[in-house]
């Protein structure tokens, strides 16, 4: 464990207490209001000695974060000074991927250490951290790997015991590819990670050694979404690497959406409109924003700027078709034995519905333009059972080695 994991520890837990206070307060108003006794001067506050108490929980948690805080940025700087090159252990790093999910917009707007910055990774290491001639200068060839929704590159390897070979080897050796990872914060949105993915791939083709004639990319999940929002900007901004993006496979990715934040967003109203209830609407709107994203699918920042994205809003994405001149494939998992009006519209994979995942939508000009042949549906499959799956592997082996554009 790093001296940083200590201070964001510190950071979140005095957080995680002025958060509590405050809902506390909240529900002790809400009984208050029912009574017919005036609060404090600002919405779900008291007044009197009940308010005096709180202020001093908080205060008191406020000033012991701050200074034990301080404290251990000083031993960070002498005990550590090379922290954030010191690699945690998987279940360190499996444990901040889901923090980073649930949570991350706030750990980067906090400045907390355990915000996860964008890399790419080869060969299980940062490539910003190695040594010049770590990678084949032959490698022309290259497989960009993306993860989900609190996930990290590791568990595009972690289902190995289940499973003969992992999707970036299995390419490696079937097809030459030479491939490289992307880890970043799945918490922050999906318009702000394409926007940084955009920038770093095409420093990526700057600095790599020889040249980068060919880039194909399988992107798990939310990781779709992210590469679609990527090559769009990059599209816009004139940049160079789009040039070289010849596949793109998605797996289980909601292209329009998943069932579970559209449910979320619901709870959050019902909450919302339940005096007593109320106050707990915190707990639901701590969720970040690359998760509230997956409402519709979200994939530039004129999606969600200027709308509350905790609120009851209509889909008012830009229509971003497939990129053109890519050959673009999907895989779409479902849990049950045949197709059927819940796996289409709601059940799918556990997480993703199958229409979703195969970019179909009931306004004509928002559905996605997959071929038949670019299409493939695995049954009786869950979400992470499209990691690495044989039978997967195999039919993406079969696409990338084609020659016929979608």
């Amino acid at each position: 464990m790093r001296i940083s994991d200590i201070r964001g520890t510190v950071q979140l837990a005095t957080q995680a207490t002025a958060g509590v206070t405050r809902i506390v307060e909240s529900v002790h108003q809400s009984v208050w209001d029912k009574l017919g006794v005036p609060g404090g001067r600002t919405a779900g506050t008291t007044r009197g000695v009940t308010a005096a108490v709180f202020r001093l929980v908080n205060t008191i948690s406020q000033l012991t974060g701050k200074s034990v805080g301080t404290v251990i940025a000083v031993l960070e700087t002498v005990f550590e000074p090379g922290g954030d090159k010191v690699e945690r252990s998987p279940r360190g790093e499996t444990f901040l991927s889901v923090l980073n999910g649930v949570l991350g917009d706030r750990l980067v707007e906090d400045k907390n250490p355990f915000a996860i910055p964008m890399s790419f990774r080869y060969a299980g290491q940062a490539l910003n951290s190695m040594a010049p001639g770590s990678v084949p200068a032959n490698a022309g060839k290259v497989v960009l790997l993306i993860h989900g929704l609190c996930m990290t590159d590791l568990h595009q390897h972690a289902r190995l015991k289940n499973y003969a070979s992992e999707t970036g080897e299995v390419l490696a050796t079937a097809l030459g590819y030479c491939p490289v990872y992307l880890r970043y914060n799945s918490g922050l949105h999906i318009s702000r990670n394409g926007q940084e993915l955009s920038v770093r791939l095409e420093q990526l083709f700057r600095d790599w050694p020889g040249q980068i004639e060919e880039l194909s990319v399988v992107a798990h999940s939310m990781g779709g979404l992210l590469i679609r929002s990527a090559l769009w900007q990059a599209q816009t901004e004139g940049m160079q690497w789009p040039q070289a993006v010849k596949n793109i496979v998605f797996l289980g990715t909601p292209h329009h959406g998943a069932p579970l934040e559209k449910a979320g967003n619901w709870l959050d109203i019902f909450l919302e409109n339940m005096p007593y209830t109320k106050p707990f609407a915190a707990l639901g709107q701590l969720r970040s924003a690359g998760i509230t994203d997956l409402r519709y699918g979200n994939l530039l920042d004129e999606d969600w700027t200027g709308h509350d994205r905790f609120g009851m809003n209509p889909d008012v994405r830009r229509i971003v078709p497939l990129p053109e001149s890519v050959n673009c494939y999907t895989v779409a998992a479902t849990r049950s034995e045949k197709r059927g009006i819940l796996s289409d519209h709601l059940v799918g994979d556990g997480l993703v519905p199958l229409r979703s995942a195969l970019g179909l939508h009931d306004e004509k000009q928002r559905a996605l333009a997959f071929k038949d042949s670019s299409q493939l549906i695995v049954y009786r499959t869950g979400h992470l059972g499209l990691l690495n799956s044989p039978g997967v592997n195999q039919k993406v082996i079969e696409w990338l080695s084609g020659e016929t554009l979608r």
